[in-house]
């Protein structure tokens, strides 16, 4: 397979280079990358045309377009083994180059809980054989996501977990969270905290407030997360850990990660692109689509989530992809599983902060891709001649309409079906895997 990208804006923050260049990409290597300009065209219409497309060869005028590397999503449910049908790793790793990602870190809450080598090898034998991206096991923190005993971290790390969460469930003993940290300076991995007092939040279903309220549902209030922050942030200067802390949603767990920031604390944090486009606003008419945990909040904190993304507070954006099957979304609202199927909309809906002037292009590439290799250490470098192709082909300003029956995910759970959003993914390659969007019109 030959490409030939002519006239294409690049945008690489692996390599702080940026300008418009023509790339040759030859049996899934980058042959050729000739810069002919540093000027980028900021948010152009697109005038490209598809030159050639052969089964073997494809050629395309670029002008208008732009090349990132591939994606890093470091939070997906990738649902195997044990719930292949909410997801598999065929299905999820299609979903994720369809939405421009190269890369996605499963998480442990499988059946059986990924605490052990055996299940680690058996995910990345199933991705090596199945799937259409890189997949990077994330292990378990303690054995069956039960929070009572370390599972054997420095074991799972040399089968190839790149990272530790229990996500899902909190870990609510501080000793067992200490002693985490602890190892995570051993291992050289981080500890990824979802952050949730069960006590505070038990049974609640949507954000506490008046909504809540006149909604006759139990709420989860804001402190269930912040509580759970501050400890992890107090473990983790105690014990000089790496912590990260997952789907960020409220003020004030920025506010807390901003002060450890600035005490040297060795945190990072990442949210997710519903958290900084909806509020609980999106659960008036129990619409469970919407339903996710930790919850949709208010305006406030959406706005504040916008801005730790533009000073930096926080350092990534994640999908936490959690496909459903419709008999766990079409219930009674307060019996619905929690999640949103989110691959496939992610970078669409994060453009918006380009669009808005939010984030740079520049940054928020950064929070897709460096920014993530960076914490969990994974061996990315960008896009140069003679290393292998990770990239994907985007048109910023492309209109579609979201239609979930469309998804590859066997997830069609999304509170954004029917939305029309302006960014689409052309062209996705991995190495000798070529995914070709360009033709489709949605």
């Amino acid at each position: 397979m030959i490409i030939k990208i002519y006239n294409v804006n690049l945008i690489d923050p692996f390599t702080n280079k940026e300008g418009v260049v023509d790339i040759v990409i030859e049996d899934g290597i980058i042959a050729k990358l000739n810069f002919k300009s540093s000027d980028i065209n900021d948010l152009v219409a697109s005038n490209s045309q598809i030159i050639v497309v052969q089964p073997d060869f494809i050629e395309i005028n670029g002008e208008g377009l732009y090349v990132f590397p591939g994606l890093i999503d470091m939070h997906t449910h990738l649902r195997e083994p044990g719930y292949e049908y909410k997801e598999t790793i065929r299905t999820g790793t299609l979903a994720a180059v369809r939405g421009g990602f190269t890369s996605v870190c499963c998480m442990a809450n499988t059946n059986p809980v990924n605490d052990n080598p055996e299940v680690t090898y058996y995910i990345l034998a199933k991705a090596k054989e199945e799937g259409s991206c890189d997949v990077y096991p994330i292990g378990a923190i303690t054995k069956g996501l039960k929070g009572e005993e370390l599972s054997e971290m420095i074991m799972l790390k040399q089968a190839g977990c790149v990272g530790f969460s229990d996500d899902g469930m909190p870990v609510m003993n501080s000793l067992i969270m200490r002693r985490a940290l602890q190892y995570s300076k051993a291992i050289d991995a981080p500890i990824i905290s979802h952050c949730e007092d069960f006590t505070l939040s038990e049974n609640g279903a949507m954000n506490e407030g008046k909504l809540s309220f006149y909604m006759g549902l139990k709420g989860i209030s804001k402190a269930a997360e912040e509580v759970m922050v501050a400890r992890d942030i107090i473990l983790s200067k105690y014990s000089k850990g790496t912590l990260h802390i997952a789907h960020v949603s409220t003020k004030g767990s920025v506010e807390l990660i901003k002060r450890a920031k600035e005490e040297g604390i060795k945190v990072t944090a990442e949210t997710c692109p519903h958290y900084f486009t909806l509020t609980e606003e999106a659960l008036k008419d129990y619409n469970t689509s919407a339903k996710v945990n930790p919850p949709l909040r208010t305006e406030e904190d959406k706005e504040a989530i916008k801005e730790a993304l533009r000073s930096g507070i926080i350092d990534v954006i994640a999908t936490d992809h959690a496909p459903h099957s419709l008999d766990d979304k079409n219930t009674p609202f307060e019996q619905a599983a929690n999640g949103i199927s989110g691959l496939e909309t992610a970078l669409a809906l994060s453009l918006r902060l380009v669009h808005d002037e939010v984030l740079s292009l520049n940054k928020l590439i950064e929070k897709f891709t460096v920014n993530p290799a960076k914490i969990l250490k994974l061996e990315k470098s960008g896009i140069k001649e003679g290393q292998e192709a990770d990239l994907i082909l985007v048109d910023i300003n492309k209109e579609w309409i979201v239609k979930k029956e469309d998804f590859a995910s066997l997830g069609k759970n999304t509170p954004f079906d029917g939305w029309k959003l302006k960014g689409k993914v052309l062209l996705t390659i991995k190495g000798k895997k070529v995914f070709n969007m360009l033709k489709e019109d949605k």
